[in-house]
């Protein structure tokens, strides 16, 4: 389990560290969007409807049933589409394509995409706004296996919208030459890597990435402990894009909160940690902890060994709320115009003939991608053969589903530098509020 488990740390989440983490991206490419150079769609799969011309816009194979997905969950896809396929005496198609959310929109609004997508959560907001994809035909209430933070993640304006399969968040990582234990409060933990520091045993007392840009995604588990909030949630819990935290009162009080632990007080926070070093560091026993997700477990365990590290959900500071990283879920959608809708709905939302919503579909996609999985039955199987399973899949259940609005979009780049300059030392009242007036002007415009 362990082995399959630094696979998916080394592969499949990936993207994720690269760009929602950059700051700029707003999660397109971070929590699902394949950056893969290669159109794995005719090749892997035998799909006719693919196209020979790698630049050219993907269009759905001529199968009965067609799922589009990215080049990393191919194999997990395709094997739980052909057996939906052979339960029911249908022909299946699985297509691997690149840019898979912004080729399934123009498909789709073409009349030549697939039946089904797969993708990560925070494409909602954007799919639903471009009527992509449809309401799923179950109620809430059929989804009471499943990890609640993902039932949350997928539903959207009170609708059900996806089926989720797994989920994923922040972790912290402690060095255990360094900091033994497992922590009840971040100060704690923070407390222990300083000691370490100030003896001169490692370079850093906790990486949490920012460099010279900031990074929002790493640095919202610290915001939100410290009473921060990005966006407020409207009547059907939905977050809402006139209810902007980022200059409010409680966004100023804990940037400040943030402001101490920057250039200006413990320099615990520094801009020289990216995402280029940050767990690269860690792994070489240069630092006491080290915040980052699932992706950095391979490194940390080349590194350190099996038995050199702890990992824990992130803890708040102490006497202050509970950090909440973000959290992101990997689902299923049904294409609003694919050419076989009702197959496309049994397929997504069915409990047995092969249909998504069982254990045995589940197990086959944990087993594939080896994201902790939603379904909490399948976890708790999963856990028991590899308790990190159960570790990560706690630290999802304690995050917050990024939110899924186009608004997010617009949050990435002006929230990050507002983070890189706090540490750096400017005021984080001024600081803040003007970077959440250029949010709002963005998502006003846009």
């Amino acid at each position: 389990m362990r082995k399959s488990l630094l696979s998916v740390a080394a592969v499949a989440s990936v993207t994720l560290l690269l760009t929602a983490c950059g700051g700029g991206g707003g999660g397109t490419d971070a929590t699902g969007d394949s950056t893969a150079t290669t159109d794995a769609s005719a090749e892997a799969t035998g799909d006719a409807g693919a196209s020979a011309d790698p630049s050219a816009p993907p269009v759905r194979g001529n199968e009965d049933l067609v799922v589009w997905t990215d080049a990393t969950k191919l194999d997990a896809v395709t094997a739980v589409a052909q057996a939906f396929g052979e339960a029911n005496g249908i022909t299946v198609g699985v297509q691997a394509i690149v840019n898979t959310r912004s080729d399934f929109i123009t498909a789709n609004q073409a009349g030549n995409g697939p039946d089904v997508l797969v993708g990560a959560h925070d494409w909602i907001g954007q799919l639903v706004a471009n009527g992509a994809i449809d309401p799923l035909q179950i109620s809430a209430d059929s989804l009471s296996g499943y990890s609640e933070k993902a039932v949350t993640a997928v539903t959207y304006n009170g609708q059900l919208m996806g089926i989720p399969y797994g989920v994923e968040s922040l972790v912290l990582y402690c060095n255990k030459t360094y900091a033994p234990d497992t922590y009840a409060t971040l100060d704690d933990a923070i407390a222990a890597g300083q000691a370490a520091k100030d003896a001169g045993s490692v370079q850093s007392a906790l990486n949490i990435p920012q460099g010279v840009n900031g990074d929002p995604y790493h640095m919202q588990p610290l915001f939100t402990s410290a009473g921060g909030y990005l966006f407020g949630l409207d009547a059907t819990g939905t977050p809402d894009a006139n209810d902007l935290g980022v200059g409010t009162d409680a966004g100023i009080a804990a940037a400040q909160k943030i402001a101490t632990l920057g250039d200006a007080g413990s320099k615990v926070l520094s801009t020289a940690i990216t995402n280029d070093n940050a767990i690269s560091l860690f792994a070489q026993g240069q630092a006491g902890c080290l915040i980052s997700g699932p992706w950095a477990l391979s490194d940390v365990e080349a590194g350190l060994g099996a038995d050199g590290y702890t990992v824990q959900p992130i803890p708040g500071f102490a006497g202050m709320s509970p950090a909440q990283p973000f959290m992101g879920a990997q689902a299923f959608y049904v294409a609003s115009n694919g050419q076989n809708k009702s197959f496309a709905q049994a397929f997504v939302t069915g409990t047995s003939g092969g249909g998504l919503n069982s254990e045995e579909a589940m197990t086959t996609l944990f087993e594939g991608t080896n994201l902790p999985p939603a379904m909490t039955s399948v976890r708790a199987t999963a856990a028991a053969s590899d308790p990190l399973i159960g570790v990560f899949g706690d630290a999802a259940d304690a995050a917050y589903p990024m939110p899924a609005i186009p608004a997010m979009d617009q949050v990435w780049t002006p929230l990050g530098q507002a983070y890189a300059a706090i540490i750096g030392g400017a005021d984080p009242a001024s600081t803040m509020t003007t970077a959440a007036q250029t949010i709002s002007s963005a998502i006003a415009s846009s």
